[in-house]
């Protein structure tokens, strides 16, 4: 199998899995079905230092967000930035640094506006468009789901 095609399973997997742990109340999850290991974890109070740093292209943000829990729909005029993957999110590289982006800052394509764990590795989550943070809509820490809106901006 390849990269890709494991990578694809990976996170298939996870999206399955990640409701129903965040459901659960466990504190961890591991699944293992014949090659394949899930660990899941809830964080600890702060998140450790990133020992690793994945870029993640971000897909373009839909006109309309996804249905379901955690999607909301964006103001008229307003875009989001989607997690491109499944995994715990940050505002900041570390705890106590500054974060990476607060309502109110203007941002350009390609700026990095958080980072997503995922299978103990951070991935620089990268808005695909310029403009103003209107609304950081997930709070640092919280598990999140492919294409969730995790900040809403205002490309004008």
């Amino acid at each position: 199998m390849s990269d890709a095609a494991d990578t694809r399973t990976v996170l298939e997997a996870i999206d399955i899995l990640a409701p129903v742990f965040e459901a659960s109340g466990l504190a961890e999850l591991e699944v293992e079905v014949g090659e394949l290991l899930v660990r899941m974890a809830r964080p600890s109070a702060a998140p450790a230092a990133p020992t690793a740093v994945a870029a993640a292209p971000s897909p373009p943000t839909p006109a309309v967000a996804p249905a379901g829990p955690g999607f909301v729909e964006p103001a008229p005029g307003m875009r989001f930035v989607t997690a491109p993957l499944t995994g715990v999110w940050y505002h900041a590289p570390s705890p106590g640094a500054r974060p990476y982006v607060t309502e109110g800052s203007e941002i350009g394509a390609g700026a990095v506006v958080g980072l997503i764990e995922a299978m103990k590795l951070f991935n620089e989550i990268k808005s695909d468009l310029a403009g103003r943070v209107t609304r950081i809509l997930v709070d640092s820490g919280t598990l999140v789901k492919r294409q969730q809106p995790l900040i809403e901006l205002d490309p004008n």
